[in-house]
């Protein structure tokens, strides 16, 4: 149903103007308010009761799909985490992080404090039910109902929102780490109530590194000291998760020093693009192909977009800037990436700098010899990227921070194979 058959369904129901209900309904949701709750506000603004629209179903969590409307569950609270978003041009506090039953688990955004708290047995009613990031959600509104449990729902999940960095997905709410602070600047960003000054950037713990963005830029976030970080989420940010410091996340000074590995966690392919993106992963596997538009290349010089044919897609013709990449499809057996190339990793691979490329581009009358060469130097030899991983409708892709042959020894890995195999 669209917002159209949404907005003629309510004028119908409440005896209003059809254009009035359309425009209150479109801008609730350009503000990310659910559909569910964006009709309930709706209803009261013209004094309907705020229901729901069908008879909420009782089902298990693993049961729940985005296309139901209205559900009832019985759950063990996981995580609370508050946060505040604009609701109708105002600041609203929600409560949001995930419940479970033995079948699964499930996020949800309370709009209202029911008072629960982690490893609370609660059923909750009338709960509605949106789609977020290709999951059902639970929304937990004013027309629903929270009632606490006096038989413990035993689910196979840890209660509370104790994580690592490696384990930290978009849409998690309510987690809590331990970390070092890597690196960490203050700036000014244009926020939405005007220029805003947040803190960012890198964190590790022992099994991985991501970045993050306190929204109070706290001056105690230095580089190189140790914090608990509790109640903060996780969004995507150019296709990795990030963690995100709110004014209701708690921040507390560690005893302990945080062992924190210069190295990248490494994953097998197909592992690592089953998580959605990941900050600073290394992946193994052998180059298959150098994709079109690898070696010289030309760029835009407002956007930074590679050009076609001298043209920007967003800004037409334009002068072009040089410069260098390479695209190679890597494969280790799991799944395939592309490793995206810098100039300087290029130029490594390439054996030369730029300006030699292109005088060979110029002597052949050919830019494609650059990337020919890349080609026989590379293609059908195992590489190690390492670098950040996002995936998108158009595949996964590592915009690669190393890249080198690897020194894997190929003898040792077929017995270790052979081994597990065996036993």
């Amino acid at each position: 149903m669209d917002v159209d058959e949404h907005a003629e369904e309510l004028a119908s129901a409440l005896g209003v103007d059809k254009a009035e209900v359309r425009s209150d309904l479109e801008n609730l949701l350009s503000y990310s308010v659910p559909i569910d709750e964006a009709k309930q506000s709706i209803r009261r603004k013209h004094g309907g009761d705020g229901g729901g629209d069908a008879t909420p179903t009782t089902k298990d969590v693993a049961e729940i799909t985005p296309e139901d409307g209205n559900v009832t569950v019985t759950v063990r609270v996981l995580s609370v985490g508050q946060r505040s978003i604009q609701y109708q041009g105002e600041e609203q506090v929600i409560r949001e992080g995930e419940f479970a039953d033995e079948t699964g688990k499930i996020s949800y955004t309370a709009w209202e404090d029911f008072g629960f708290e982690p490893g609370d047995s609660i059923t909750v009613g009338n709960a509605g039910v949106r789609e977020w990031d290709g999951r059902p959600e639970l929304n937990v509104g004013q027309s629903s109902t929270v009632a606490v449990e006096t038989t413990p729902v035993e689910v196979p999940y840890e209660v509370g929102g104790d994580s690592n960095l490696v384990d930290l997905r978009s849409g998690d709410r309510g987690r809590n780490v331990e970390v070092r602070v890597l690196e960490s600047e203050e700036r000014v960003i244009d926020g939405r109530d005007g220029e805003t000054t947040i803190r960012s950037g890198v964190v590790a713990d022992e099994t991985g590194r991501l970045p993050f963005t306190d929204w109070k830029a706290r001056s105690e976030l230095r580089e190189g000291h140790d914090f608990r970080f509790e109640d903060v989420y996780v969004r995507e940010f150019r296709g990795v998760p990030q963690v995100n410091l709110s004014e209701f996340t708690t921040v507390t000074p560690l005893a302990r020093e945080v062992d924190v590995d210069d190295e990248a966690p490494r994953m097998g392919i197909a592992e690592a693009v089953g998580s959605g993106g990941l900050f600073d992963v290394e992946l193994v596997g052998n180059v298959l192909e150098v994709r079109d538009g690898s070696g010289l290349i030309e760029r835009c010089p407002e956007c930074g977009r590679v050009l076609q044919n001298g043209q920007c897609r967003s800004h037409g013709d334009v002068e072009g800037e040089d410069d260098m990449r390479v695209k190679a499809i890597v494969d280790d057996g799991t799944g395939t990436v592309t490793a995206v190339l810098d100039r300087e990793l290029t130029e490594e691979l390439y054996g030369g700098t730029m300006e030699e490329a292109m005088t060979a581009a110029r002597d052949a009358m050919d830019k494609e010899v650059v990337a020919d060469a890349i080609r026989k130097r590379i293609v059908g030899r195992e590489y190690r990227v390492r670098g950040n991983l996002s995936v998108d409708d158009y595949g996964a892709s590592v915009e690669a921070s190393e890249f080198e042959r690897s020194a894997d020894d190929p003898d040792a890995r077929a017995s270790a194979l052979l081994m597990e195999v065996r036993s």
